[in-house]
Order: C-alpha cells, then sequence, then structure tokens
C-alpha cells in the first residue's frame, strides 16, 4: 500500500506539468525580450519611471494568468500584448492637466493674458554681463590679498566651509580665521570701490 502511494506520488498532473513547462518558457521570453518591452512600453508613457511600472505590472499579470495562455500565439505575442495594455493604463492613471493658452485673457476688462503675469525667472542679458564683470574684479582684488587672506577667503566664502572647518584645515586658532576673515572683507570692500 505504501508502495502504490510513492508511485502515485511520482506522477505528475498535467495541469502541473504544462504550467511548469509554460513557466519556463515565460521565463526565457523575459530574458531574451524585456528590453525590447521596456522600449514598448515606453513609446505608450513616454516616461522611463513609468514604463518600468508598466511593464512590472505586465510580468505580474502574465506570472498570474500564465494559465490563461492557450498557445494558439506565440508566448512573446502574449507577453507584448499584456505590455501595451499595461501602459495604457498606465496613461489612464495619469492625471489630467488642463492647458491654458498663453495668449488666453485673464481680465476681460484689463486686457490681460497670462505671458503677462508669467514671470521670466533668468537674469537678463545686462545683469549677466554686469555680474561676470563683477565677478571677474573681484577675482582680481582676491588676487592681491596675502595668501593666508585668500585661502581663509576661498575656504569660507567658495568652498562654504565654517569658521572652525577654516580654522582646522588652516590650522589655526577660530579667533585668528574670523580675525583674517574681517581684514580680507575690509580690503576687498575698498578694493571694489575702485572698480
Amino acid at each position: 500500500m505504501l508502495a502504490q502511494q510513492v508511485h502515485a506520488g511520482d506522477e505528475k498532473n498535467p495541469t502541473i506539468v504544462a504550467r511548469e513547462q509554460n513557466m519556463a518558457e515565460l521565463q526565457n521570453v523575459v530574458l531574451q525580450y524585456l528590453p525590447m518591452l521596456y522600449r514598448r512600453a515606453n513609446r505608450f508613457v513616454n516616461n522611463s519611471h513609468d514604463a518600468e511600472d508598466a511593464v512590472q505590472d505586465a510580468l505580474l499579470s502574465a506570472y498570474k494568468h500564465l494559465d490563461q495562455f492557450k498557445g494558439n500565439a506565440k508566448l512573446e505575442t502574449w507577453l507584448t500584448s499584456i505590455v501595451t495594455n499595461s501602459a495604457l493604463t498606465q496613461l489612464r492613471r495619469r492625471p489630467r492637466q488642463p492647458h491654458v493658452s498663453l495668449d488666453e485673457p485673464l481680465d476681460e476688462e484689463r486686457g490681460h493674458c497670462v505671458s503677462d503675469r508669467v514671470a521670466d525667472t533668468k537674469p537678463s542679458p545686462e545683469s549677466e554681463c554686469m555680474w561676470s564683470e563683477l565677478h571677474g574684479h573681484l577675482m582680481q582684488s582676491v588676487a592681491t590679498l596675502s595668501p593666508a587672506m585668500r585661502k581663509t577667503i576661498e575656504l569660507r566664502h567658495f568652498d562654504g566651509l565654517t569658521n572652525g572647518e577654516a580654522a582646522h584645515i588652516l590650522g589655526l586658532a577660530d579667533g585668528t580665521v574670523k580675525a583674517q576673515m574681517s581684514r580680507a572683507r575690509t580690503k576687498l570692500k575698498r578694493l571694489m570701490r575702485k572698480v
């Protein structure tokens, strides 16, 4: 009786065998076609993170519903259609953003439009030129400082270190760094006024 039970346990259910074969085939298809599946999803969603999510959802769905694959088409075709549907689902989940024309009027009475209210945050070419010249003069002035003051200014202002960090690097006391900073600022102010 025990021998019959062991023999009966050795034989696998045909459904289990078919599922294991489909699983192995799915793994091979995924390994071979994964980059193509990402590209396919990205064509729809036009965002790499959403494409990754779509492919991941599709692979999970394919794994869960592998028993529904009938073999009428190739497994990669079946998987591609699942990725496509998953990408389209990602698109439907996105919030719809209203688009407003820059020429659309805000106030009918005053004649203002959206473009009048949108501020340009970039500096003007004149401002960029002025800051460039000012920066050049500042660098020339810093170059005239003594090496100790120049190094202190560089560490504190250009590298953004604290007094304590600059003092540690320079091997000086905090008070010495503060005094050098004060003298350097005073000298730079005087030099920059001449510009």
